[in-house]
């Protein structure tokens, strides 16, 4: 399979993102695209934490559940969650029942309520300009970068858990942070900077 690859309605895509119906809507419609708000970062943040270790299929088609779990990710509310709330979710089939990622949303989003600056501000002030170019394969996109890792360091110091470099640098590409479609693709059309406020 080449890195790009032409689907049947003549749109070219980055193969990953033409390999399952699931994936090719959420490459053409969400992921590179910028996200800003404190709940829709926060939501995200929270899925690339629960797919650490599996497939992010899986999480895409897991994703109602969650939201119905989470309480649409209402950073307000899930800062609520007790240990009840624990225990409800570890018996919950629909998300991924991991206790230590559960805990962590929960604490994430305790400390996201507690930023002076919002969430959005906080991600947003770790984005790196625009490349000059998008990437011509997928070789030339990296795991990390030194933003990636800045922003890491940033999100534990505040008190967020499961928050590398490699799942943040997930969390620039997926929410327009940085783009990573490549070159030729017909969905890496919006810059990260596009000149919209946190």
């Amino acid at each position: 399979m080449t890195d790009l690859v032409t689907g049947p309605d003549g749109l070219p895509r980055c193969a990953w993102g033409a390999s399952t119906p699931d994936y090719a809507f959420y490459h053409d419609t969400e992921w590179g695209r910028p996200v800003r708000g404190d709940d829709a970062l926060y939501e995200r943040l929270t899925l690339e934490a629960f797919q650490s270790g599996l497939s992010w299929l899986t999480i895409l088609r897991k994703r109602p559940a969650f939201r119905l779990a989470f309480a649409d990710f209402r950073i307000e509310r899930v800062a609520t969650y007790g240990d009840a709330d624990v225990t409800r979710l570890l018996g919950d089939a629909g998300i991924v029942r991991n206790r230590a990622k559960i805990e962590a949303a929960i604490v994430n989003a305790r400390a996201a309520l507690a930023l002076p600056e919002g969430l959005s501000a906080l991600l947003w002030s770790h984005a790196p300009p625009p490349r000059p170019a998008r990437p011509g394969s997928f070789a030339e996109v990296p795991a990390t970068t030194p933003e990636s890792v800045a922003l890491a360091k940033a999100l534990k110091k505040r008190g967020f858990r499961f928050v590398g470099p490699t799942t943040a640098y997930a969390l620039m590409q997926a929410t327009g942070m940085v783009d990573d479609h490549l070159a030729g693709c017909h969905a890496g059309t919006v810059s990260s900077r596009d000149g919209m406020a946190p």
